[in-house]
């Protein structure tokens, strides 16, 4: 009689995965501009953390985009130029990221840092992100709106009159 030796589950296994869960949620938050429940978020994360270099510089990336998105009057900010509907950019910027993560070079910290932005590439090409092109039709269709309403003065009738 043969007694297969069980697994015993792992903690450590447990508790990634938990954070994993934590990092999905919280980038749905950000995304979704939800910034009062992506910074609890984001404390619970850091919460369950080990304190490593790779995990900090995972977490400062983590703080860096909630800010970047929360402030998103940055037009330097990587965040903040990024098309989040653009599924062939995203798994363009998840493969650079990830091949910088695995270069040796670059400390732990940095490569925590770059892991951070991969799963962030990876969970927005899981999600469904509306284009930002249908809000700028929508400006173009008010301008249009404006333009046919006779009473309303516009430059272009203005110029059109002299």
């Amino acid at each position: 009689m043969s007694l297969k030796k069980r697994k015993q589950p792992n903690p450590v296994d447990a508790n990634y995965a938990h954070i994993q869960a934590l990092v999905t949620r919280y980038f749905q938050l950000i995304v979704s501009r939800q910034f009062a429940e992506a910074e609890r978020e984001l404390e619970r994360i850091k919460q369950k953390m080990q304190k490593t270099d790779w995990n900090r510089g995972y977490f400062r990336a983590l703080y860096g985009m909630y800010l970047s998105r929360k402030s998103s009057s940055d037009d330097y900010a990587f965040f903040s130029r990024l098309d989040l509907s653009d599924k062939v950019a995203l798994h363009a910027y998840r493969k650079e990221f990830l091949d910088q993560m695995g270069n040796g070079l670059h400390a732990d910290f940095d490569r925590g840092y770059f892991s951070a932005w991969a799963d962030c590439m990876r969970i927005l090409t899981r999600m469904d992100i509306p284009s930002p092109q249908n809000g700028k039709t929508n400006e173009a269709e008010k301008i249009e709106t404006l333009r046919s309403d006779k009473s309303q003065a516009t430059m272009g009738n203005f110029l059109q009159k002299s």
